[in-house]
């Protein structure tokens, strides 16, 4: 017996079928939203758990949380903070420049290097009014990185200074602190998945700067460290106003007209293909920049995420690239290395930096699965476009270190 097969019926069939098909989108990164991740709060180390359930923090769900809508695809990456904040104001450049408020409260200033980084001693971030904290920016701005040490500092008052800096970042993916979007974790445990426990062989590539992505990038970050180890864990600065002074007059000059394009660290699913390769947001920066308090040119480059020059080919932007990496990386005299400890019990160290003159790192030679352990929150507070004035001078000219 012959059987007829009514094609048009079969379609019909088939189309019913693929209609109850249920597509279930992981986001590309793994990251799940709330708390299906988190710790119970007996696992957070405990100098942080008192401090967080000191100022109200709900820890009985779980530590971290992490956002609740976390974005799939790549056009919702790019749509995140896409418009300049009109809002925005460069606390620190109409600041005193002698900063006389802030350094009234101070009992003790103490430089970490000529050119990097300050640190203060006897004051309390919680008590600065907004004169100090307008002073305190031009200090940041001048020293590229300032440090605090012997904080009692709650999660919401660093949260109120970021805002007072600029918007705050809330990171589409990373985890904060329960309630409180915009305060990140920065804990080995959770970031890693696990501790961190062995020295880590191989040539450490860590230098970075923190959101270059986005459209208006990081200026002033705040990060706390409320569990500190009882040795390591240091995180290292390099300055971009140094690292700019370090180039010929030549180079200078041919960088100053030219941009560079910088991709996120997470990457997004195209709505177009999903089963293609996942992709980063990648945005434009000069790759000199003015730095809108100081008025000083500062290189604005990082190996983590700048990957091309603008009008180059591929083989000389990548050669640019790591030459520029490398004076950043390689010349100490342009570096900082901030040490978290000591701190008294109880209380945590504070470290605020500006992203777009400086790059950091992180130092894994600490032990973080016993003994006090390395938990930090962080509250980013971003800027504007970045732009470069070519009437602007170099940090060496500004200051006369040249004559």
């Amino acid at each position: 017996m012959t059987t007829t097969i009514n094609i048009q019926q079969k379609v019909q069939v088939v189309n019913e079928d693929l209609s109850k098909l249920v597509v279930d989108l992981k986001n590309a990164n793994g990251f799940n939203p709330g708390f299906k991740d988190s710790f119970d709060a007996n696992e957070v180390p405990v100098h942080t758990r008192n401090r967080l359930t000191k100022y109200g923090i709900d820890l009985s769900k779980g530590y971290p949380e992490r956002p609740g809508n976390i974005p799939h695809f790549l056009d919702e990456g790019y749509a995140i903070r896409d418009t300049p904040n009109p809002n925005y104001v460069e606390r620190g450049k109409n600041a005193d420049p002698e900063k006389k408020a802030l350094f009234a409260a101070v009992k003790e200033i103490r430089q970490l290097t000529p050119q990097v980084g300050t640190e203060l001693v006897g004051i309390q971030l919680e008590k600065l009014n907004e004169k100090q904290l307008d002073e305190l920016a031009l200090l940041i701005a001048e020293r590229v990185v300032v440090v605090i040490r012997n904080q009692d500092l709650s999660p919401q008052k660093q949260l109120a200074i970021g805002k007072y800096y600029g918007e705050v970042e809330v990171h589409p993916l990373v985890a904060h602190v329960p309630g409180y979007p915009g305060i990140t974790t920065v804990w080995s445990k959770f970031n890693r998945g696990g501790p961190l426990i062995s020295y880590q062989k191989g040539i450490h590539n860590g230098w970075h700067q923190d959101m270059d992505h986005e459209r208006s990038p990081a200026g002033i970050t705040h990060l706390h460290l409320d569990s500190v180890p009882e040795v390591g864990g240091d995180t290292g600065f390099a300055s971009g106003y140094a690292a700019y002074d370090k180039l010929s007059k030549t180079l200078q000059e041919f960088l100053e007209k030219r941009t560079a394009l910088h991709r996120s660290a997470h990457s997004y699913l195209k709505r177009d293909n999903v089963l293609a390769a996942p992709e980063p947001i990648v945005r434009e920066h000069p790759l000199v920049i003015t730095h809108p308090a100081t008025g000083w040119k500062s290189l604005f480059v990082n190996r983590a995420h700048t990957f091309k020059i603008v009008g180059l080919e591929d083989s000389e932007s990548a050669v640019l690239l790591e030459y520029l990496f490398s004076v950043y990386e390689r010349n100490l005299d342009v570096q900082t290395r901030v040490t978290w400890q000591p701190t008294e019990p109880g209380l945590g160290t504070s470290v605020l930096w500006d992203n777009r003159i400086s790059q950091h790192i992180a130092i894994p030679d600490y032990n973080d699965s016993k003994g006090k352990l390395r938990h930090a929150n962080r509250v980013t507070s971003l800027s504007t476009p970045l732009k470069f004035d070519p009437e602007s001078k170099s940090q060496r000219e500004a200051l006369g270190l040249d004559k």
